[in-house]
């Protein structure tokens, strides 16, 4: 099977050379020539099967260059017991009649991206290997959070690899940021960007079209590589979980063989609900492939509109793995769908030029055809999570909580009862102030939990968060200078109580805000250094903890 690219069909590559690659020359992304397919009766024969079996089974289908026990022996390493803590790598959870979970987030990095990032170093060696390439991979990767400590670890002391990691600074959560800074190995590097992801991304791109810095890298016997899910080594492993959610379906008896079964993704850069759409192609009963956004919601609007504009306010929100405009895995969609490198590179050349464009009502029809669409604000997220735990006593993370609340407003809206699984991205314990929030924690410990609710994202909150007894302290010592003040002042309390308790109740919410908005400014002037940067990362057990 032959790869080509979405700006030019004309450039063939072997899967192998598409993997090393990672990124067409053309600024175009690689895809199979064909989709292959799938009957009921081998769906059913891979339901008996592990997961790392299924995986070398339905990868081995685009990836011919490989054979099955190789592909096996990297499926039985990249989601054995030392990467992931359960045997079934994805398995799927019923949270209603209706609606089950499947929970992406058991590998090492608690994240969706686990599942295509310890994949990948075993696809990407091989196919070194498998190519002649002599020269040291540098791998470049722009996170909006997850991706980053995901491809970190899988590469970490890779040979012949190097990768380096761009995140933006301030946009994704502290976890996350403390998961990348303190990665270990000979071969990794971390990078804080001054913009948003999309900005991130962006750059990587523009390097990897830089002709004169790839002869220079080749000089020095190095090439570039991509481990985002535009490369397609990382988006093949995706479809494979869309399968096995369909087979651990049939072996709960949810579901009898052939039944349709809809699907409700977090997206952001399309790649992982794109793998779904594979998934579909090749056969297996999907029916609506439904996806969710926040309040960066460029991807609901090109659904509905057929005009994708990333020339919209970004947002920074509970979800930051999907505060994305850009959706770069969109390209492959409109590939598959338009049939015209030309109308693609035509689409993305407006993108570059205007920032948006608008697709033809025959390609709008066919996205439409696919996909529904929604999106949620982080209340309605929160909300969620309270409702989900509550009822069902699961814990839901704040991506996961967006495709929940999309897919409560999509069936309210259509009347479509059918069966759906929702694709869980992360642990919630990578979540915990928006989390714990969600669920009223924060609330009932202290009052200055409630001063802001974006102070998520202000680091002095993160840090006094992280502590009960701190905050109970921080209000002790706010109300007992409030009070030394009245008696200094020769004043009784119990002369006006209530102008006491108004004043004491002002002083907790005051002080909070007081502090927080000098220690910002003393930040960003440079003269203080904050203490919640040098915290140590959660143990990894206390991470891997699940949630039900």
């Amino acid at each position: 099977m032959y790869y080509v690219s979405t700006r030019d069909v004309s450039r063939r590559l072997t899967a192998s050379q598409a993997i090393v690659d990672g990124l067409s020359r053309d600024g175009g992304l690689y895809l199979p020539e064909q989709i292959p397919q799938i009957t009921t009766e081998e769906i059913k024969a891979l339901a008996a099967l592990s997961y790392p079996e299924r995986a070398a089974k339905i990868m081995k289908r685009y990836l011919d260059e490989f054979t099955e026990e190789e592909l096996l022996g990297f499926a039985k390493n990249a989601y054995g017991p030392a990467k992931f803590d359960t045997p079934a790598a994805a398995p799927v959870v019923k949270l209603t009649e209706n609606t089950y979970i499947q929970e992406l987030w058991h590998g090492p990095t608690c994240a969706f991206k686990d599942m295509a990032l310890q994949m990948l170093p075993y696809l990407l060696a091989a196919s070194l290997k498998k190519t002649g390439e002599e020269k040291t991979v540098c791998i470049l990767v722009a996170t909006s959070g997850d991706t980053g400590k995901a491809a970190l670890e899988g590469f970490r002391d890779v040979d012949r690899t190097k990768i380096l990691v761009f995140y933006p600074d301030g946009g994704v959560s502290d976890m996350q940021k403390l998961q990348m800074v303190t990665q270990e190995g000979k071969n990794v590097g971390v990078c804080a960007v001054r913009g948003n992801f999309d900005d991130a991304q962006t750059g990587v791109k523009r390097i990897f079209s830089d002709e004169a810095l790839r002869e220079e890298l080749a000089g020095r016997g190095y090439f570039l590589s991509s481990a985002n899910s535009i490369n397609w080594g990382r988006l093949l492993p995706q479809i494979v979980y869309y399968v096995s959610a369909y087979c651990d379906l049939l072996n709960a008896g949810a579901i009898e063989a052939g039944d349709a079964v809809n699907f409700c993704v977090p997206t952001g850069n399309f790649g992982n609900i794109l793998s779904g759409f594979y998934a579909k192609k090749m056969g297996v009963p999907i029916g609506r492939l439904i996806c969710a956004s926040n309040e960066n919601n460029v991807l609901t609007d090109f659904i509905k509109t057929g005009t994708y504009d990333r020339n919209r306010p970004f947002y920074q929100t509970a979800s930051p793995s999907m505060d994305i405009l850009i959706s770069s895995n969109l390209e492959r969609l409109l590939s598959l769908l338009s049939g015209s490198d030309e109308e693609v590179r035509g689409y993305m050349q407006k993108l570059s030029e205007t920032g948006r464009y608008t697709v033809s009502d025959r390609v709008l029809q066919a996205v439409q055809a696919e996909f529904s669409c929604g999106f949620c604000t982080d209340a309605q997220g929160a909300q969620t999570i309270g409702k989900a735990f509550r009822e069902k006593n699961y814990l839901l993370d704040t991506h996961t909580a967006v495709a929940c609340t999309v897919l409560d407003a999509y069936r309210a809206e259509t009347s479509d009862q059918t069966l759906t699984v929702v694709e869980s991205t992360a642990s919630p314990f990578k979540f915990c102030a928006s989390v714990l929030d969600a669920l009223g924690v924060l609330w009932a410990t202290s009052l200055f939990s409630t001063v802001f609710r974006s102070g998520r994202q202000n680091r002095f909150y993160d840090f006094v968060t992280r502590y009960t007894m701190a905050i109970w302290l921080f209000h002790g010592i706010c109300l007992a200078l409030y009070f030394h003040l009245w008696k200094a002042a020769g004043i009784s309390v119990t002369a006006a109580p209530w102008m006491a308790a108004v004043g004491a109740a002002l002083v907790c919410y005051g002080m909070p805000v007081l502090i927080m908005a000098v220690l910002s400014r003393l930040g960003k002037a440079g003269i203080i250094v904050y203490p919640a940067r040098y915290l140590p990362p959660a143990p990894a057990t206390m991470l891997r903890k699940t949630p039900h």
